[in-house]
């Protein structure tokens, strides 16, 4: 990460790791439940889940949801991965309104292509252009299944899936990186630089979308990168 600077500071969660070895790469499930939330019908934990956020939540705090009715004004856009042991807004605390959110595998962040990608290209473009966000930040995480495949991708091999390569392809120069640098390193020493030097190439493709480039170059954006280890729990940001 170089030319970058690293502030550091404690996580607000540490989620528990189960990595069975018949998983393919990339695919890793985890679940850390509750005995009753295992055995809920999958719906009805849907439902329980809203009734008590409705109580202890949204019904207790009309000072933050009232205003969110009339629109929203997030100073963050968030760019996250889908691995469901990484939800920002729990491990960052962020409050409903705060965050304009997209997670993806890996939390990749293409290059602008109008043709390709859209989805995030559009997303990118509300979020700067008409929410007027303030920070676009790009959230890597430890033992991050979509930065293991990519870096167990070989050239030449068939792919396993219709779409994951494909997408964390967006990180090869990332990859390539790693392994100039780190050739001797272990596997899993490798994808945790490999998650962060990920993060970086997110953010530098955010700069290839004018409105974000824009925005940088006269201040009113900011770009963050950061990393969430979930085993040691614990939490880095650094500036773009």
């Amino acid at each position: 990460m170089s030319a970058l600077a690293i502030r550091s500071a404690p996580s607000s969660i540490i989620a528990s790791v189960r990595t069975p070895a018949h998983r393919r790469p990339g695919l890793v499930r985890n679940a850390a439940a509750t005995t009753a939330e295992l055995t809920m019908d999958p719906v009805e934990r849907l439902q329980s889940g809203f009734k008590q956020f409705k109580s202890e939540v949204y019904d207790k705090k009309p000072e933050l949801f009232e205003p969110l009715k009339e629109g929203q004004a997030p100073t963050y856009m968030v760019f996250a991965c889908s691995d469901s042991r990484c939800c920002p807004s729990v491990t960052l605390g962020l409050k409903p309104g705060e965050a304009f959110t997209v997670r993806n595998i890996a939390a990749m962040v293409p290059p602008y292509d109008k043709n390709r990608y859209t989805g995030i290209g559009s997303a990118i473009e509300y979020a700067v252009c008409a929410l007027k966000v303030k920070v676009l930040t790009v959230i890597g995480h430890s033992r991050c299944g979509g930065i293991k495949a990519l870096l167990s991708m070989q050239d030449g091999a068939a792919d396993n899936f219709h779409f994951v390569e494909d997408w964390v392809r967006i990180g090869f120069l990332a990859k390539k990186k790693v392994l100039t640098d780190h050739p001797m390193a272990p596997f899993d020493d490798q994808c945790s630089i490999l998650e962060k030097e990920a993060v970086n190439v997110s953010l530098y493709n955010l700069l290839t979308y004018p409105w974000v480039k824009e925005g940088v170059s006269n201040g009113s954006l900011k770009l963050v990168g950061g990393h969430y280890d979930f085993v040691k729990g614990a939490f880095v940001t650094w500036e773009k």
